[in-house]
Formats: C-alpha cells, structure tokens, sequence
C-alpha cells in the first residue's frame, strides 16, 4: 500500500503572502474538512498539499517551487495543487513544475474540492484551470481562523487602481464587497469561537461597498461598515489593515477614536515621499495629503501606531528624489516602516519606464529606510514606556517566553504562562530589551487582586 493511499482524507496548506490569503487558505480548509478531509501539517504525509501563492514577492517562481518540494519530500505521491494570485498570473508556468498536479485560477480555486475528486498524480505537466481575470467578478466571503487570538477577515477583493507597478489587478480582478450582513455574520461567527481580535482585510478595504450586490455602484462606505461592525458583541479588538490614505477620511478616524473595540493602529501606504515619482505610480494622492492625514490620526489619537508601506527604487527614483522620501518620512511622527525593494513585473507600465535603478543601489536605499524604521519604531515605543495597556497574548512559547501587542500595536513579552494564552491582561510597560522587544510587569490592581 502506498503512503499516499495511507493518508485518504488528509490535507496540508501552505500559505504566502498576505493576510488576504491566510483568509482564503482558511476558508477552502473548512470547506475540505467539511467534506471529510483531515488537514496536517504542511511536513507530514498528506494525501493533497495545496500552495496558496503570491505576485506581489520577487520570487514567487522560487517559493513556489520551493514548497512544491517540500510536500514532494513529505509524501512522493501526494497531490500537489498551486492556487492564488501567482497561479492566476503564470499557471502554464507553474504547471511544468515537477511534482505539480492541479493549478486554479481566481474564480476557480474556491471549487477545488470538484477538480481534486477525480485528481490523479501526473506524470508530466499539470492540470490547469484558469479563468480570465475579468471572470472574476464575484465575492467570496472568508476569515482565518488558524491563531486563536486573532482571525483575518476578507470584507473585499480585487482593484480598480491602474498602479504602474502592480499586478494585483490582473491576479485578482475588479474591486468588489461583501455585503455588510454577510461581514457582521461572519465577525458573529469569529466572536463565538472566542477569538479575541478581528483584523480586516482586503486588496483595498478603503473601497468598500463597490460591487457589493453585483454591480459597480457604492451601496455602502467603509464608515457605514466599520459603524456597524463596532455593535458587534464578544470582540474585544478590530484592526484595519492596510487603507489607502485618499481612502482615509476624517469621519472613520474619527470613529476609531470613540470606538469600541476598533484599536488605534492604522497601516497606510505611501510608496514614496516625492510628488513627482507618485505621480509616475499613478498613485491618487500626493505627501500633502499624506501628511493631513497622519496628523489627523496624531490630532485624534496621539498614542497611536502608524505604519507605512514604501517602496525603494522605482524608476526615476534619483538620489535627490530618494532623499525627498527619506526626509520626509524622517519628519512624519511615524511608528514603523514595511519597506519593499522595486522589482519589474511583466504587463506592468513601470517595466518599460526609463531612469531603471541599479540593484545595489536599490538594496542600499532598502538598507537605510529599514534602520530609519527601527529608529522610528524604537522612538515610537519609548512613548509608551510606563503606560499601562491591555495586552492580547499569543499561544507560542519561544525560549520560555510569551508575546503579545497592546491595541497600538507595541509588541510586548513576559515569561510563558499558559493561563495567559488568548487572555488580555492590563500590564504596565517597563522596558525595551536587547531584541526590540517592551518587557511588561502587572497592573498593580491585578497585583493587589492576587494577593
């Protein structure tokens, strides 16, 4: 007997990328458990692995083929499906792979379980079942609820935007919602599984309630969805993912500022802090924009964390229009930086721009963004020394210790207690340690309480 036929109903994920796909892993998961499947670890002998894909890294083509070994190596002759945005973009690419058996594009993966009934190992390329990217038109609802603390929720998909960089259009089509009821429902579900903390998820959330009934129209704003999210009973925390700053408006920081379980920690991209090379990325903003809106947040909620995404490199990025993005970020009262290296993509405008960056020199802006981020993020956490704050501890035991993060965002650690895993606990902030880490001691109510 074989090991694959040892292993019936078993399969294992392997997910890259985004929160976006950790949501939709989650989703097919509960859909092939239903059906009868046992899901494994990735490493274990597994009778279908499946690889959810990204675009959005530079070596997608690598990762892909990287976990495309490591199941082979698991079980030989289990079956290997690749789905997600990589799969859509470059699915006769990926299904020359070795060890690939089935590849699905954006409308088709979430009917997987259909394709893998009659799935056989393949002896040369794969199966591929992909659709054109503007068959993708509907919504799909998903959330993860892989960590007990926190469940990525999908509220939207795809994007409207013409980026010059981006390949999310072609990967993952046009913007569309889920309906408000639908979203509400599945915060309800999320909340009675007794997870604690929300983050909501999307290409661009900010564009909520575009296609939300089918049709292009707006029949909802992201305020109304956040408004009505904030009633839901049994979550303590929602995060707002990453929302594009011409999408930010002042009513929804404004209600985060009151709200009852939304946290203050926004994540808001900028890609560059020269209005010229904006311009060239098609980006519908410009810094003076950007900057309104950090000091709105920093006007509304002074101890709130800011994350900012950018990127290093793009064509016509001079030196002087690289200073123009340093220094301007240096002046923002930031919180931290997510910095990406610019990488050509095919089918994007930016791929056939002139002024191309050298790699090295590209890596040396990388450099020098990410120690301004830590300077930021270690000047934004000495703000916090000496609060106290409710922390949201996770169930992994690293060495002896335990961590967590305050509803800013500063992450927080204490010797391991398994009575603390998903618990909140009110802990005054002491110190930073050697690994950027806050040390945290208890209230002294909850001293006095134990005592």
């Amino acid at each position: 007997m074989t090991e694959r036929n040892q292993q019936p109903n078993t399969v294992a994920f392997h997910t890259l990328g985004c929160k976006l796909n950790f949501a939709e892993t989650s989703t097919i998961a509960r859909q092939l458990t239903d059906a009868g499947y046992d899901k494994v670890e990735f490493d274990q002998a597994a009778k279908v692995y499946i690889i959810n894909t990204c675009s959005v890294t530079e070596n997608a083509d690598r990762e892909c083929k990287l976990h495309v070994k490591r199941a082979m190596k698991a079980n030989p002759e289990g079956l290997v499906a690749i789905i997600g945005c990589y799969a859509q973009l470059k699915p006769e690419e990926i299904s020359n792979i070795e060890g690939v058996d089935l590849v699905l594009g954006a409308k088709e993966k979430f009917n997987i379980l259909s394709y893998l009934n009659d799935l056989e190992k393949s002896e040369s390329s794969a199966e591929v079942h992909s659709c054109e990217i503007d068959e993708a038109d509907f919504f799909i609802g998903s959330y993860s609820i892989g960590d007990r603390t926190r469940a990525f929720l999908k509220v939207q998909d795809g994007c409207d935007y013409k980026c010059t960089y981006c390949t999310i259009p072609l990967a993952r089509g046009i913007s569309r919602s889920d309906t408000i009821e639908n979203v509400v429902n599945n915060a309800k579900e999320i909340a009675a599984k007794d997870i604690k903390e929300i983050v909501l998820t999307g290409v661009n959330i900010g564009d909520y309630g575009k296609g939300e009934f089918g049709n292009k129209k707006h029949e909802h704003t992201f305020l109304d969805l956040i408004s009505e999210l904030d009633k839901v009973e049994g979550i303590e925390r929602i995060r707002i993912s990453s929302i594009e700053p011409n999408l930010l408006k002042d009513e929804s920081i404004d209600l985060v500022s009151k709200s009852r379980s939304f946290v203050p920690h926004f994540h808001i991209p900028l890609q560059s802090g020269s209005d010229e090379v904006l311009k060239k990325m098609k980006r519908r903003y410009l810094t003076n924009l950007y900057q309104n809106r950090v000091s709105k947040i920093r006007e509304v909620m002074p101890d709130a964390c800011i994350g900012v995404d950018v990127i290093v490199g793009f064509p016509g990025e001079t030196e002087e229009k690289f200073m123009e993005t340093y220094n301007f970020l240096n002046d923002l009262p930031i919180s931290y930086l997510h910095v990406f290296t610019y990488s050509e993509r095919e089918n994007t405008e930016a791929s056939d721009m002139d002024g191309v960056v050298p790699i090295p020199e590209r890596k040396k802006r990388n450099k020098m963004l990410r120690i301004l981020s830590e300077k930021k993020k270690m000047a934004f956490y000495q703000t916090q020394l000496g609060k106290t704050l409710p922390v949201l501890w996770e169930h992994e035991n690293k060495n002896g210790f335990m961590y967590g993060f305050t509803e800013n965002y500063v992450r927080v650690k204490k010797a391991f207690d398994i009575n603390s895993v998903n618990q909140i606990e009110m802990l005054k902030l002491t110190k930073i340690d050697d690994e950027g880490v806050v040390a945290v001691e208890a209230a002294f109510e909850d001293f006095l309480a134990k005592i």
